[in-house]
């Protein structure tokens, strides 16, 4: 009958179940990390990635650990800003790690570029989202302080500023695309800013990764729309002020096209510095990261 709500589906009701945001009660009782999680769920495979940035003055630099199914591999990228260079490696054969991401503790181990850093304490956001026939889970920080060096082709930099740093795990479905963007700044009345913003994954209307960190306590924003790898933008209107970002590109950029046959990736994430606001929040100066990946796995 015309204008009849259609009855919720099994899907519908297992994906509501799903949708959780914390930490706090009501966690799903799913293998979620540090539980262990089989290889295999519904036919999905498993995947883990711990990626972590700092954003800094002189130095911005990223570092991750990927793993999908049986397959491990690590990356990292480091851009001077002061001297205008950057450098990047992917290691996808096994060997000694060029990363090293242990708790708190994050190494580069390379013959020209190393580096030694301590991620510091900050509140968290968690959360459970459904994924097709499978689900994700992610834990977010930004504004997290880091201290540490850098050693670029033998010259040291101590740095010392904030970051942020994102778990991620679960058995998601098998074509994913997503935008999404991280960073730290400072608002023009002295407040401390970071954020966490995404289209395309684990972004629903409520319980979603979504996060704007104000002074170290993270709130959940309006669903966001990214115009490319240019701007992130929502629509004020009553009780939200709304969010538009731009993004200035440091010409310093990590992008992949891989082929794996089970495993197919497209992947841009640049550097950069933002203007703009964040939930009505004026930005006075602002860092961090803009990327889009589309993967099949």
């Amino acid at each position: 009958m015309a204008g009849t709500i259609p009855s919720a589906t099994a899907d519908d009701r297992a994906g509501q179940a799903l949708s959780w945001r914390g930490p706090g009660p009501g966690r799903p009782d799913l293998p979620i990390p540090p539980a262990r999680q089989p290889l295999l769920h519904k036919g999905l495979m498993r995947k883990r990635w711990r990626y972590v940035g700092f954003y800094g003055e002189e130095i911005m630099l990223c570092a991750g650990v990927v793993r999908i199914g049986i397959s491990n591999h690590t990356f990292w990228s480091v851009w001077d800003r002061v001297e205008g260079k950057v450098w990047e490696h992917t290691r996808l054969r096994p060997g000694g790690p060029e990363v090293v991401l242990d708790g708190p503790v994050v190494e580069i181990r390379t013959g020209n570029v190393r580096a030694a850093l301590r991620f510091g304490e900050s509140e968290p956001i968690e959360v459970v989202s459904p994924s097709g026939r499978g689900w994700g889970w992610t834990r977010k920080r930004a504004g997290v302080p880091v201290t540490g060096r850098v050693v670029l082709d033998g010259e040291t930099h101590q740095v010392e500023g904030f970051g942020v740093d994102d778990e991620s795990a679960g058995y998601h479905q098998r074509n994913v695309e997503w935008s999404w963007s991280a960073g730290i700044g400072q608002s023009v009345d002295g407040r401390a800013l970071g954020w966490n913003l995404t289209e395309g994954i684990n972004d629903s209307v409520t319980s979603s990764e979504r996060a704007i960190w104000i002074d170290g306590v993270p709130h959940e924003p309006a669903p966001v729309e990214f115009e490319g790898l240019d701007a992130v933008r929502s629509e004020g209107g009553e009780g939200n002020p709304g969010t538009g970002l731009r993004f200035q590109f440091g010409e310093a950029e990590r992008r992949r096209h891989d082929n794996f046959w089970l495993v197919r990736s497209d992947y841009v994430h640049r550097f950069g510095t933002f203007t703009g606001t964040l939930d009505g929040i004026e930005l006075a100066d602002g860092a961090g990261v803009m990327e889009e990946h589309k993967v099949v796995w």
